[in-house]
C-alpha cells in the first residue's frame, strides 16, 4: 500500500493518514510492540518520497471509560437527529476525561464510543518521549 504526502515537510515519527489512521516509523512501532503487543497491529506501507520503513498501526482495543460526568462536555445522538444507526452513542466529546477504574492497566486504546481518541498510558508516553519521536502530542485525560 502507497499512501500520498499531503503537507510536505519533515518526516515525522507519528502521523496520520486520511480519516485519523496512525502512521508510525519503524522504531515507534518496536517501542509499541515492546509495551502493548496484545492490543496492536501493524501493516507495511511506502510513503511517497520516503524511503524509510513506515507502518500503519491498528490499535485493537477499545474500553468503555469515558467519565461523562466529568468531562466537559458530552452529546449524544438523538431521535430527532434522523440518524437512527447513531441514537444513543457518543455525538461530540469536549474536555474528555477517562475513568481510570475503568481503563485498567491497558497500554494502549480507543475510548468506547468515542474511537477518535488514541489513549496512551503514562509508560507508553514516557517511552515515547525518551525515543524523542516526533509528530505526537500527549493531554491528560
Amino acid at each position: 500500500m502507497t499512501l500520498p504526502v499531503k503537507r510536505v515537510g519533515a518526516a515525522l515519527d507519528f502521523s496520520h493518514a486520511a480519516f485519523g489512521i496512525p502512521i508510525v516509523h519503524v522504531r515507534i512501532a518496536e517501542c509499541f510492540m515492546h509495551l502493548a503487543t496484545d492490543c496492536v497491529q501493524f501493516f507495511s506501507v511506502d510513503i511517497e518520497g520516503h524511503a524509510e520503513q513506515y507502518l500503519l498501526l491498528n490499535v485493537s482495543r477499545t474500553v468503555k471509560c469515558i467519565d461523562d460526568h466529568a468531562s466537559e462536555e458530552v452529546r449524544y445522538w438523538r431521535p430527532e437527529d434522523e440518524r437512527p444507526e447513531k441514537t444513543g452513542q457518543y455525538r461530540a466529546v469536549y474536555g474528555m476525561r477517562l475513568d481510570p477504574a475503568k481503563v485498567g492497566e491497558v497500554k494502549i486504546f480507543r475510548p468506547w464510543g468515542w474511537t477518535v481518541a488514541l489513549i496512551v498510558s503514562e509508560e507508553v508516553k514516557q517511552a515515547l518521549e525518551d525515543l524523542k519521536a516526533t509528530g505526537v502530542n500527549f493531554k491528560e485525560v
